[in-house]
Parts: C-alpha cells; structure tokens; sequence
C-alpha cells in the first residue's frame, strides 16, 4: 500500500487520538510509510482556531517521535508540515523549513482574501460570492504556490469545490494553467481521499485533473487526510484504481525533502 503522508494531530484543534493509534492503524492498512504533517503554526498568533501555535512546536516533535517508537522500525514514520499559501509568506515559510529536519512540506491554500473558504463555519459566504471570481483567484495562487519551489508536494489541489460549488463550462480553463507551473517547476501533488466524505463526493482533485497530471508526468501522492486514526489510508484502495485508471503508474516517498517514486 502507498505512503499516507498527509495526517494530522489533536494540537491542531479538530483532531484526535495518539500517536500509538495512528501507527498502529498505518501497520494494519499495509502502508509503506507514514507521515505527519499537522497545520504549521501562522502569524500573527492566534492566526485561526484550527492549527498548532509556534509554541505547540516542541510537542509536536515529541509527537513525532513518540510515534517512531512505537514503531520501533517497523515502518518509517516521515517528519512534515501542511502550511498555508498566503500572501507574503515566502519569509515564514522560510522560517519553518529550518525550524526542523523534515521529510517534507506540502503546500496548500485554505484562504482567499482572508476568507477560509473550506471552514463550515462560513459556508454561508458562498452563497453572497461570485463563483467563477473565487475559482479564478483560488487556481491563479494556485499555480504562484507550485511555481515558488517552497513545498515538496501540493495538498489537496481542488479543495475550492469542497462545498459544490462550481463554476459552469469546461473546467480545464483552471486546470491546464497550473498543471503546466506545476510541470516547469518539477512540483508532485496528492489524490486527497478526505473529499469522498465531503459535500463534494469526489476526491481531491477531480479525475479530469488527474488524467491532465498524468499526461504532464506529475508526481503524485495518495493521502487520507487523516483527523482521526480510523481515517488513516481510508478509502485507499479507491484512490489506487482513480490512480491507474487516470495514467499513474508510481506514487512519492520523501526522506530528507529527497523525492523518489514507488510503483503502484
């Protein structure tokens, strides 16, 4: 079974479980590795209410080590971090990539304008805003994330449609731009499940954005997304048939920010 690198925990604010329970369900799903990657801690602190705050850093490398012995070797367990794209971040960022050896970044976009668009919580924004207006902006930074070289993979790269919202017509208008940054700048990606269990039904991203990756030569991850151990490498064998059905033949492992590819 592919890695899972993209999993959370409860310093996050919406997740739960110890890291015992996480590995232990990463070993009975068969992964080949397994990666945490919680929320990175943004400025000015409090940011928002669902990430870790710079002081939750040292525990969180506690976190990380505690579940490397639980392990004890039995499957490799990766160092990383989810941070947000944002305007101006490319210092903070920067900050972060020396604030630990990790395995990994990845890269994604949760706000437009100061709106965190997939927050239930304001959901009802959606219906005062102009559709077509936030797709664009959203795939435009979008693509200004994979071009900045800051992350060894992008999260969830259609997390705009999480709440079914979307624009009519041929979406690859917002595709192809960023597939093609995303190419020119050697930038990997994931099939995130967690969208099956979303208003949305459908994985991150949608299989037509696949296959154009697939065409590209995109590296790609499968990831869960997971916020509780029964998440870990949920709907997995899903994603490995979207996966081969779209044009993927190998799947990313990281170590050290090292890319290399494992076949499916």
């Amino acid at each position: 079974m592919p890695a899972d690198y993209h999993t959370h925990t409860p310093l996050c604010q919406h997740a739960e479980g110890e890291p015992g329970q996480y590995l232990d369900a990463a070993l009975a799903a068969g992964l080949s590795e397994y990666g945490v990657s919680d929320h990175a801690p943004q400025t000015p602190e409090p940011f928002d209410d669902w990430r870790m705050l710079t002081s939750d850093l040292p525990e969180y490398f506690e976190w990380i080590e505690r579940a490397r012995k639980h392990v004890d070797s039995r499957i490799p367990v990766r160092a990383g971090l989810e941070c947000d794209w944002l305007p101006d971040c490319h210092e903070w960022i920067v900050n972060l990539h020396r604030a630990y050896d990790w395995d990994y970044l990845i890269g994604s976009i949760h706000y437009l304008d100061g709106w965190d668009f997939d927050n239930p919580a304001w959901l009802g924004r959606w219906a005062e805003t102009d559709v077509d207006e936030a797709w664009g902006t959203y795939w435009k930074e979008y693509a200004e994330m994979a071009r900045s070289g800051l992350f060894d993979f992008l999260g969830h790269p259609d997390l705009i449609k999480k709440f079914s919202y979307r624009p009519k017509g041929d979406l690859k208008r917002f595709y192809e731009p960023v597939v093609q940054a995303m190419l020119d700048a050697d930038s990997a990606i994931e099939l995130n499940t967690a969208g099956f269990h979303k208003p949305c039904a459908e994985q991150y991203p949608s299989f037509e954005f696949l296959e154009l990756a697939a065409s590209a030569n995109i590296p790609i991850t499968l990831s869960s997304d997971a916020h509780a151990p029964s998440e870990v490498a949920r709907d997995f064998k899903k994603g490995i048939s979207l996966l081969k059905d779209a044009g993927f033949k190998s799947t990313c492992l990281f170590e050290k920010r090292i890319r290399k590819q494992e076949d499916l």
